[in-house]
């Protein structure tokens, strides 16, 4: 895959009528210019082009630091800016993305290694943050799903397992049946960020899973769920290599959540897991875009 700052934007389709018109996409990096590539050109050939992406740059080298520039310089969607050392880590990262983006934008976090599987998902993802029916607000999130990717025996990517949100039609409920909604497969609307605009301390590695509880405390929080494969996932990550600590986080955020009840969703959470894995899971649901 070529580090080489792909060319600048091209024109498209405007927003759909009555959706929101704002979509900043926060990826945090570190020295990962050889896999932002994939990233970029999936944003890039996007049949709805009005997004915008910030990269916050962890205390990467010069090489990578000179990619993001010639990258910023040739499409002026694409930012960078320095993490604040303040702000540690991939979540410090992300809350410094809530910071820095207009309060009116959607929010959507994605990592260096993941990247958009159609032309299409933009639109039709930004088409569903229209207002209800009959003139009534737009939702607080929007949640897609998504599909871990890494390479098989002969280098190709292989798309792996679906990760998706199982609604009961309760968003809170749904969170304590131990359903997560993946968050590089959700959008974070102004309503919930006016809700809650921060990951928590000490998370993290699990500090997505504690906003999403914290902000179901909203009674009136109103999360609309499409049937979209957003995102495409790489399975390489620090949470996948520190299996206890993330355990043991999963817990707290369920035990600040619903007390001495926790055990229900953090049991649930991994038979759901488990069940995703078995041969087969998935395999036959929607897939992303109508260019397919």
């Amino acid at each position: 895959m070529s580090a080489t700052p792909p060319p600048g934007p091209a024109t498209g389709a405007t927003p759909p009528d009555g959706a929101a018109r704002g979509l900043s996409l926060i990826v945090p990096t570190l020295d990962s210019h050889h896999l932002l590539p994939r990233l970029v050109n999936s944003l890039q050939r996007q049949s709805w082009p009005h997004w915008r992406v910030l990269f916050i740059d962890g205390p990467s080298g010069a090489e990578h630091r000179a990619w993001l520039e010639a990258l910023c310089h040739r499409d002026h969607r694409f930012t960078w800016q320095p993490q604040d050392p303040a702000l540690p880590g991939i979540f410090g990262a992300m809350n410094q993305g809530f910071r820095a983006t207009p309060p009116e934008h959607w929010l959507l976090f994605w990592g260096s290694d993941d990247w958009a599987p159609s032309r299409t998902v933009l639109e039709e993802v930004m088409g569903a943050t229209r207002r209800g029916p009959r003139g009534g607000e737009p939702p607080d999130l929007v949640v897609c799903s998504g599909r871990y990717a890494g390479k098989g025996p002969d280098g190709a990517t292989r798309l792996g397992r679906r990760t998706a949100f199982s609604s009961c039609g309760a968003f809170r409920l749904s969170l304590f049946l131990g359903s997560t909604p993946p968050h590089q497969a959700t959008l974070i609307g102004p309503g919930a960020r006016r809700r809650l605009d921060h990951y928590a301390e000490p998370f993290r590695l699990s500090a997505d899973l504690d906003y999403f509880l914290r902000l179901s405390a909203s009674l009136d929080l109103t999360a609309r769920g499409l049937d979209l494969e957003l995102v495409h996932m790489g399975e390489a990550g620090a949470s996948g290599q520190q299996t206890g600590r993330r355990l043991q986080e999963v817990a707290l955020a369920y035990r600040r959540a619903f007390g001495w009840f926790w055990v229900v969703p953090f049991g649930l959470r991994y038979v759901r897991r488990l069940w995703s894995r078995r041969p087969g899971a998935g395999q036959g649901r929607k897939t992303a875009g109508r260019d397919r």
